[in-house]
């Protein structure tokens, strides 16, 4: 069975694609709802974290500091790195268990992994393919300012740490027009296509 990624700048629509999918019958790993989920639920991640970063990473009740850990990794490109280095893996992991445990009666050709940084994670590496999904980046902006309330500088510094559309549409082994103009159930039934072949 192949393994086809899909990704896309933050705003641009990957979640939206990715239950297209769904509603068509394949099976998507979110890998950021894992991620989060790894990060207190694994015994061997939690400890990692709590090496790593102090104990301090987790609240009494078990729960992911997020402001702490934010503050160490997301100000210095070397812890980043490091914690990279403990959820990426966990993650590629996850992903393997997970198309192990899918029902005996899944027949379709393909399952699909959304990752919002699978290139920069280098999880497209264990892909048989990749759909890229698209959007101009001041609607992907607007998106995110009206999802997450948060500022446009706050968008952009997140978008600064992802590597640019043109290098991920380059790399695609399908693109997906997420703007308003393209219908997306057509695209995805033509990504099937394409991937099947």
């Amino acid at each position: 069975m192949k393994k086809i990624g899909i990704t896309g700048g933050i705003g641009s629509g990957k979640s939206t694609v990715a239950r297209v999918f769904q509603a068509l019958g394949y099976a998507v790993y979110v890998s950021d709802e894992r991620a989060k989920w790894l990060m207190v639920n694994d015994l061997e991640v939690v400890a990692s974290l709590k090496a790593a970063f102090g104990p301090a990473t987790f609240h009494p009740d078990g729960q992911l500091n997020r402001e702490h850990l934010a503050h160490i990794a997301f100000r210095d490109a070397a812890q980043l790195q490091v914690l990279n280095g403990i959820v990426h893996p966990a993650v590629a992991r996850d992903f393997d268990h997970w198309i192990e445990s899918l029902p005996r009666d899944y027949d379709k050709a393909f399952v699909l992994k959304e990752a919002a940084i699978l290139y920069e994670s280098g999880a497209a590496s264990q892909t048989d393919g990749v759909i890229t999904v698209y959007a101009p980046k001041s609607l992907r902006i607007q998106r995110v300012i009206n999802r997450d309330g948060t500022s446009e500088a706050a968008v952009l510094a997140r978008m600064d740490k992802q590597w640019p559309d043109l290098e991920k549409i380059r790399r695609a082994t399908f693109t997906i027009y997420n703007d308003g103009k393209h219908p997306i159930t057509k695209q995805v039934i033509k990504a099937i296509e394409t991937a099947r072949a």
